[in-house]
């Protein structure tokens, strides 16, 4: 028997404009990555996210990203690791503030978009990450690009850490996400993706775009949750993971 954790990054609508389908796919995860404000979402998205995820019993973690709502928090920006570190702060805060009211628990904080990907390759942006999630509650998991230097940033303050994988992105030879700017970034192949997920949480090994294959680490899988065929690959994920005897939960100690 495997295990895996199903994350999905989730309250993305802001103000009247809506994007995903989070109702349905709280049903159906184990783990949500809630935007705080900055990327996307808002204060009542937030609330809101927060109480479905915690009627379904999914864990909440806060999905921190750049201030930068009209390019979805992937577009990278400049900014020093003193500011990075206060914009992730006030970001975990807010969803921190939004789950104390409604008596849930914060789990996890996974970094968002083009923020992620720098801290995936940066350390000194990592650290100012994982300092940030240290210093607000080092019982949190920090979820990071798997064998990525947010990992190593984590694991150096004594976080507990979750190497994460995705279902819907190639990967390149050194173990990166193939950029969103080239073609082959994404795979909408859904039972090519599947397959390759099996693959991943049973061998620990993905073919890179090159033809190559790679070792990577699976403690969570990411869907994510503004791709319009999000629900449709999440159950087609969880009618594979049964038949390989794939169980979906949180696998890690809190």
């Amino acid at each position: 028997m495997h295990f895996i954790d199903l994350n999905c990054d989730l309250g993305e609508s802001y103000g009247s404009y809506k994007i995903g389908n989070d109702k349905e796919v709280l049903k159906h995860i184990s783990s949500a990555n809630i935007a705080c404000g900055y990327h996307a979402g808002d204060h009542n998205v937030m609330m809101e996210t927060v109480y479905l995820a915690k009627k379904h019993n999914v864990k909440i973690g806060a999905h921190p990203g750049f201030p930068d709502i009209p390019g979805f928090g992937r577009r990278e920006m400049n900014l020093s690791p003193k500011e990075i570190y206060n914009l992730v702060l006030y970001q975990i805060g807010a969803l921190a503030a939004i789950t104390q009211v409604q008596g849930v628990k914060l789990v996890h904080v996974k970094p968002h978009g083009a923020l992620y990907n720098m801290a995936s390759a940066s350390r000194s942006i990592a650290e100012a990450i994982a300092q940030a999630v240290t210093d607000f509650d080092s019982r949190l998991i920090l979820f990071g690009l798997s064998g990525s230097e947010l990992i190593q940033a984590g694991k150096a303050k004594g976080l507990v850490t979750a190497d994460e994988v995705f279902v819907d992105r190639t990967y390149q030879p050194n173990g990166t996400l193939t950029s969103r700017s080239e073609q082959n970034s994404m795979i909408h192949d859904r039972k090519f993706a599947v397959n390759r997920m099996i693959r991943m949480v049973k061998e620990g090994k993905v073919t890179a775009a090159d033809g190559t294959d790679i070792k990577i680490k699976a403690d969570t899988i990411c869907v994510h949750g503004d791709e319009p065929a999000a629900l449709d690959l999440i159950l087609a994920l969880k009618d594979a993971f049964t038949k390989e005897e794939i169980l979906i939960r949180k696998c890690w100690s809190e």
